[in-house]
Formats: structure tokens, C-alpha cells, sequence
């Protein structure tokens, strides 16, 4: 019998010792590529066992051209680029790795919150630009005096509550499937959608990417918002009609906002949250750190072993 074939379709990590130990232990071949399309997919997985995915197309006529796949594993925790109905039909189960970076990712949302409330990009452009001046051009409500408020409660919006908790301050939630007693266990209120928007002074977006929520802040309720608000987005770039938050900006609507995802990635050059200058933008990083690479390519290869073996899988996301 051939040994079961693993292939890693695309990467971006300095090397892939975590998954070749674990997959040379399972008595699998590791085959490595760097595909873009959905046609590089088909010429590369045909034969796959499993697949390693990180940011390649894994459409519907990719899973109709593997043969002998078994598990489909996502690099990450969004699976966007994965068709789960298309691999569900043809039993194969596709995963994701929730649990790698979600200590970095509520850091870096509360450092977008915090640098955004303190105004300190502004403020850094103001002394580079010749002004020293001793306060701020704008209001600056201390952060025990804040609400920070969440849309979601799952596990790095409940580690970004527990990072705020020790600035004061109140501290609020928006998540239709989390009971209220555990918000409260956790020093945090229960709102509905519209509280969420309207008091909120440091919005930080926890959701997944669905068709209910796409657009989860637009036009509408951007204008909901007090005019001290700050919105941040680490989650999933279509949360946000990033358009709609452009204009709230540079119309005084809402004060800041800090998003490091966006709705098509690279962000497109002309887009106007790049004439924003009370917009803090970075490039996807938030997931980030010297440790959660690793972590995150040896969570995978665990996962992807486990489908091989037909054991049970921690993380699938199609059953």
C-alpha cells in the first residue's frame, strides 16, 4: 500500500519541520506546493489523502477533483476560502485551528482600542509635523470613564474583556448565543444590537464571517455611534462597510477606528480610509507572534494525523 499523501497546498511559514516530524511519524508523505489558483489546487491534490491549506481557493470543483481526501486543514481560524457545503457532500471534513493565537489577536485589538482612545498616532504626526503642544486637539475621556464593548463573546473577546477589566471602566457585550450569567460571571453586560452601537466607546468586532453578518457595521449604524466612538476589527474584513466607515471618519460621525483586517486583502491603494487620519490600519497581523507560528503549524499537523487515523477531530467546522 502507498503511504498516505499529505499536501501542504501554499505557506508562508519559514520552514515546515512541525508538520513533517508529525506527519513522517504517522507514516504519511509530505508533498509541499505553492499554489494560487483553484487549477494549481487540481494539478497538485488529485491524489491527496489530506490537504494543508493556507491561503489557496479550495472551491467546489477542487473537492469534486480529490480523490482520496479525507481531511482538509486551514492554516487559521477563518475558513473563507474553503467551500464546507462542497467538502460536506463528498464526506470529507475540513477543519480549522481556533486555538493558536488568541492571545495575540485580543492584544492587538486592545492596542488598537488603547494607542486610538489615547490618540497617539494623531498626536505622534502632530509633534513629528513641529507642534508641541501639551494636550490633545481632541477630547480624551479617561479609559476608566469608557465603555468597551464587544460584539461576540467567544474566546478572544473574553481574553480582551479580561485585558481591559484592570483599566475600569464598563465593560459590555453583544452575543445573541452567550447566556447573559456568563457574561456577568465575567464582569461583563449583556446588550442587544442596539445598546451595542449606541454605547459603546471602544467597539472591538468578534464575529464570524456570514451572510448575516457581513456588513455587521454599516452607514446605519455607524450613525447610531456616539461621535467619541472608536471602532477596531481584528475578526473578519467583511464585518465592515469599510466605504461607509471612510465617510463616517472624515465626517466627524465616529472619532477613530483601527482595523487590521479589510474586505478584500491587500487593501486596494486608492482606498479611502487611506485619506483617514484618524484610521489606524495594519495588515493583517494580529494573529502574530514569535510563538503562534509554530503553535499553529504543529496544532495542524496534529489535526490533519488525527484525520488520517480516523480519530476524532478537535476543530471541524462542516459536520
Amino acid at each position: 500500500m502507498p503511504k498516505p499523501r499529505v499536501l501542504v497546498t501554499d505557506h508562508g511559514f519559514p520552514n515546515l519541520r512541525h508538520e513533517e516530524s508529525a506527519i513522517a511519524a504517522a507514516g504519511a508523505e509530505l508533498v509541499v506546493a505553492q499554489c494560487k489558483t483553484a487549477e494549481d489546487v487540481v494539478a497538485a491534490a488529485g491524489t491527496a489523502d489530506a490537504l494543508l491549506v493556507q491561503w489557496a481557493p479550495i472551491n467546489a470543483s477542487v473537492i469534486a477533483a480529490l480523490a482520496r481526501c479525507k481531511v482538509i486543514v486551514r492554516y487559521g481560524i477563518g475558513v473563507d476560502n474553503v467551500d464546507l457545503a462542497a467538502a460536506k457532500a463528498r464526506g470529507i471534513a475540513v477543519c480549522n485551528i481556533p486555538d493558536y493565537g488568541i492571545h495575540e489577536v485580543a492584544e492587538h485589538a486592545v492596542s488598537l482600542g488603547l494607542a486610538l482612545s489615547r490618540q497617539l498616532p494623531q498626536i505622534d504626526r502632530r509633534l513629528r509635523g513641529g507642534t508641541w503642544k501639551i494636550t490633545p486637539d481632541k477630547p480624551m475621556p479617561a479609559l476608566r470613564e469608557t465603555t468597551f464593548a464587544t460584539a461576540g463573546f467567544g474566546r478572544i473577546a473574553r481574553t480582551a474583556h479580561e485585558m481591559m477589566r484592570g483599566f475600569g471602566g464598563k465593560r459590555i457585550a453583544f452575543d445573541p448565543y452567550v447566556d447573559a450569567g456568563v457574561m456577568t460571571a465575567a464582569g461583563v453586560e449583556k446588550v442587544d444590537l442596539e445598546q451595542l452601537f449606541t454605547r459603546a466607546d471602544i467597539l472591538s468586532l468578534h464575529l464570524p464571517h456570514t451572510p448575516e453578518t457581513t456588513h455587521f457595521v454599516n452607514a446605519a449604524r455607524l450613525g447610531q455611534m456616539k461621535k467619541n466612538a472608536i471602532i477596531v476589527n481584528t475578526a473578519r474584513g467583511p464585518l465592515i462597510d469599510t466605504k461607509a466607515l471612510a465617510a463616517a471618519l472624515q465626517g466627524g460621525a465616529i472619532a477613530a477606528a483601527g482595523l487590521d483586517v479589510f474586505e478584500k486583502e491587500p487593501v486596494e491603494k486608492d482606498h479611502p480610509l487611506f485619506a483617514c487620519a484618524n484610521a489606524l490600519l495594519t495588515s493583517h497581523v494580529a494573529w502574530y507572534s514569535e510563538s503562534s507560528i509554530p503553535r499553529l503549524q504543529q496544532l495542524a499537523a496534529e489535526e490533519v494525523v488525527r484525520g488520517l487515523r480516523g480519530e476524532p477531530l478537535k476543530n471541524q467546522v462542516n459536520r
